[in-house]
């Protein structure tokens, strides 16, 4: 593909929002049919348009191609065969074939995966919103799957917030509050059926302690952990199964579909689902009573 022809996909896929990355040659040792300049675009799929060498570089380019679209961050790679260097800042691999040329590429993501949501519409949100959006942090509007939330509520829908967080796929949630507050927000969520696991993402205060009154001020402190969160190594977290079937209420004994109860509730090591706010609060004021009868159901069955 020449310089125009790349030129033309890059801007069909940014129209589209779709990932992709441009890699270029920075620098090329003999023996290698890689030439300085040169450049290609790799898709999401691991599809590659254009030319940067032979295809003893390709594998390598692709998936760390592939893995600077996920991270959102580019990356200078070194490709030999050479022993390898220690220099920070470059990432180096083995060349798979057996030639002894060295081949360095920049490779630059655009697009793919949402980095951020921020909930709240908060003047603090708002700016953490704002100071995102000039580093480059791609934002998305619902928890769903980006890696790292920010809950900036400050009083405004707290609980419903920190859940749908807690809830999603995000490896890090952190929140603009008190250690007081977040203490006793760990409380009600579980209360609200999140266990430990999901509980332990939780990261309040948002970010370090720098005495921060404004909300400029207190948004800039968060963004310093959503940076750090989105720098740091981390495994995806698996979204917990939908539990499936009917439940026995054991307050008002009416059967209740699991999969869209309103409360779970957690006692004992076992879960009890509820379709309102009463049947909940009375089963969480005296819990053993009802649980009591839920084992009598069982054994009734």
């Amino acid at each position: 593909m020449t310089a125009h022809d790349l030129l033309e996909l890059m801007r069909e896929l940014e129209a589209r929002g779709e990932a992709h990355a441009l890699v270029t040659v920075v620098r090329a040792i003999a023996p290698t049919s890689a030439q300085v300049g040169a450049r290609a675009i790799v898709l999401g799929d691991g599809s590659m348009h254009g030319w940067i060498g032979g295809g003893c570089a390709k594998d390598v380019v692709v998936r760390t191609a592939r893995a600077a679209m996920e991270a959102g961050e580019p990356r200078l790679v070194r490709i030999t065969n050479d022993r390898l260097q220690d220099d920070p800042g470059v990432e180096q691999h083995v060349m798979s074939c057996a030639s002894n040329g060295t081949v360095e590429l920049f490779i630059q993501p655009f697009g793919g995966r949402t980095s951020l949501c921020v909930l709240g519409e908060t003047p603090a949100a708002e700016e953490a919103r704002f100071l995102a959006a000039r580093l480059g942090i791609r934002l998305a509007p619902e928890p769903g799957d980006a890696p790292v939330v920010l809950v900036a509520t400050q009083g405004q829908g707290d609980e419903a917030a920190l859940e749908a967080a807690l809830r999603g796929r995000a490896h890090t949630v952190l929140m603009i509050a008190s250690r007081r507050k977040a203490d006793a927000l760990r409380e009600s969520m579980r209360g609200r059926g999140i266990g430990e696991g999901e509980l332990a993402r939780l990261q309040a205060p948002a970010g370090p302690d720098a005495g921060a009154k404004a909300p400029a001020e207190v948004a800039l402190v968060a963004i310093v952990g959503v940076l750090a969160a989105l720098r740091k190594p981390v495994r995806p977290v698996a979204r917990p199964a939908t539990p499936q079937g009917k439940f026995l209420n054991p307050v008002c004994g009416a059967p209740i579909d699991m999969a869209t109860a309103l409360h779970i509730e957690q006692h004992a090591g076992e879960s009890y689902y509820f379709c309102c706010d009463g049947c909940w609060n009375a089963f969480r004021q005296d819990p053993e009573k009802y649980a009591a009868i839920h084992r009598a159901s069982l054994e009734r069955a």
